[in-house]
Formats: structure tokens, C-alpha cells, sequence
């Protein structure tokens, strides 16, 4: 090689080297070992047993996980959930995670986190949105899949020779999205077999006093033709249980009582032979959260959904496994 492209080379060798270092360098520089991820989280409220769980179990994580937590409680309030929102954008936390309180009206607000260069995670219920990618991915219970396993629970239990077995429904607001979709979980499964029938279905709130009013409307329009009661929540279910006792009705044996939730009130009930069985609505998914933080500020790639785990728990097991419960 002639000695002015021998120079040459060496030149652009140097330079290259030098390029190379100093974006190390500025890697190094930006990198997050030493900067904690800030993840600002949006509870809906904290009126139930198990939203208190779910929020103690992301408190607990984020600690575990190094991760620092900006916690807003919204007290059940779009409007203050949304401005919890926005100070998450001014403060420019790195993820944005939240309940919502309701299903519609978020566009606004996610657009103004996108534009932020913010990525966000819907916790527990979906969001309607025109934008799909305003948000990252939903992480949270399959609420059809609950009302399903509700329904194959009743199918396999042996009522006995009851050839025409009557159902009543007792559940929550009916602009819900859980209610509404462990209501079309549980008639997806019951619908294939024709000796179950829905005889009265009854909406309300999330409390015992409101589970125990519709309880007793539906006692005394249905009297003793009732067979089943399917309770979308532990707090209806134990207010419905007491209006069973109130008409000299016997839980878990004059009438099969079955719940979604799984709380402590819920294995207690099991234990008295009230409830005949728990199915798991599970908020004790701090970890999994932080998990998806870590990987939406690592750029990776994440599916539309994310579900939790769940399980069944029939009355039977109620004494194994009520020790251990955390909520």
C-alpha cells in the first residue's frame, strides 16, 4: 500500500475508534444503573377489601423491585384521575400506570402522554380509545373467564336429582366492564346445558348492605324456587348470605352460593358452610406489574393483553388454604 493510503487508513482507523468511545461513553453516561425507573400509578379507589390488597401488593413490589412509585389514589373520580395523570406527564415519571374508573373518555390524556414520549399500562380494566397504540399493553384479570369458571364449577357440582335448577345473579353496576363480562362468561358456560336457568338478575353496589337489599327483593318476588345464587363480588355475596339467613333460608345448603373475589371474608364464609365456593379475582399482582415496567422502559416488545393467574377454590379446601390467604 502506497505510504498516503497507508496514512489514510490509519487515520479513519483513529477516528472510528474515537467515534466508538465516545458513544460508549454517552451510553454510560445515560444509561439507568444508577436512576431508579419512575413509575407513576392511578389507583380507581380503595372501597373494597380487594382494592386495598391490590394497592398494598404494588406498593410491596415497587420497594422489592428498586422501583420508585408515584402513588394517586382517584377515589373512584375520572376527573381526578385524570389530573393525577397529567402531573405524571409533567413530572416526566417514565411509565404511567393505571386503573380506570371508567371505561371511555381517556383519549385526550393518553395522547397528551404519547406526545410526552411516556409509555402507558392499563391496570385491571380495558379502556375504549380510538388509538390502540395510545397505550402500551392491559395487564389484569379475565373477568370472562371468572364468570366461566363460575359456570363449570355449578356443572360439576352435584345438586342432586333437581331436574330444573334456578339461578339468580346478583352483581355489580351494569356499566361495568367486570360485570358485564363475568356475566357473559357465565352464560357462555351455563347456556349448554338447558336444566339451568337465570331467573332474576339484580345490580347494585359493591357493599353488603347493597348485596343484602337485592338479596331480599329477589327472595321475596322468587321465594324458595331459588337453587343457585352467582355473586359477581365477596362483599354482595356476604350482604346476599345474610338475607338468606333473614328468611330462615340455609346458604350454602337450602341454596348453592357461589362468589367471585376469593378474600379472607369470602374463605371465612367457606369455613361456616355459607359459601360453597371462591373464584379467584386476583390482586396480589404487584410483581407482575413492575415486570412490565421494567420491560416497556427496556423497549421490549409486549403482547396487547396480559392476564394474571387465578384459581377455583371449592368450600372443601377453604381450611388448607385460608391460612395462607394475604387479602
Amino acid at each position: 500500500m502506497p505510504p498516503s493510503k497507508f496514512h489514510a487508513a490509519i487515520l479513519q482507523f483513529i477516528r472510528a475508534t474515537l467515534v466508538l468511545g465516545l458513544a460508549v461513553a454517552l451510553l454510560s453516561g445515560c444509561g439507568r444503573s444508577n436512576s431508579p425507573i419512575v413509575l407513576g400509578f392511578s389507583q380507581s379507589g380503595s372501597s373494597t377489601a380487594w382494592r386495598e390488597a391490590n394497592s398494598q401488593s404494588i406498593r410491596s413490589a415497587a420497594a422489592d423491585a428498586g422501583i420508585e412509585l408515584r402513588f394517586a389514589d382517584a377515589q373512584q373520580n375520572q376527573e381526578t384521575q385524570i389530573k393525577a395523570l397529567q402531573a405524571f406527564i409533567a413530572e416526566r415519571v417514565d411509565v404511567i400506570a393505571f386503573s380506570p374508573v371508567v371505561e371511555s373518555g381517556w383519549d385526550d390524556v393518553l395522547r397528551e402522554a404519547k406526545k410526552a414520549g411516556i409509555p402507558v399500562v392499563i391496570i385491571e380494566r380495558p379502556v375504549k380509545v380510538n388509538d390502540r397504540l395510545l397505550y402500551t399493553t392491559m395487564l389484569g384479570p379475565d373477568f370472562a373467564e371468572e364468570g366461566r369458571n363460575a359456570a363449570r364449577w355449578l356443572l360439576d357440582y352435584k345438586l342432586g336429582p333437581r331436574a330444573d335448577t334456578k339461578v339468580v345473579e346478583l352483581r355489580g353496576r351494569e356499566d361495568d366492564v367486570a360485570t358485564n363480562e363475568r356475566a357473559r362468561g357465565f352464560r357462555e358456560v351455563l347456556e349448554t346445558d338447558s336444566n339451568f336457568e337465570i331467573i332474576a338478575t339484580e345490580s347494585g353496589e359493591l357493599t353488603r348492605e347493597s348485596g343484602r337489599e337485592m338479596m331480599a327483593r329477589v327472595i321475596a318476588a322468587e321465594g324458595r324456587r331459588i337453587n343457585v345464587l352467582f355473586v359477581h363480588n365477596d362483599e354482595i355475596a356476604l350482604g346476599a348470605i345474610r338475607a338468606l339467613e333473614d328468611a330462615r333460608l340455609k346458604p350454602g345448603k337450602d341454596v348453592i352460593v357461589i362468589s367471585i373475589e376469593a378474600t379472607k371474608g369470602a374463605f371465612e364464609a367457606m369455613l361456616a358452610g355459607k359459601l360453597n365456593v371462591a373464584v379467584e379475582c386476583n390482586p396480589l399482582y404487584g410483581p407482575q406489574i413492575m415486570g412490565v415496567a421494567r420491560d416497556v422502559v427496556a423497549r421490549r416488545r409486549l403482547p396487547h393483553r396480559l392476564f394474571v393467574e387465578e384459581f377455583t377454590y371449592p368450600m372443601e379446601l377453604a381450611a388448607e388454604i385460608f391460612p395462607s390467604r394475604k387479602y
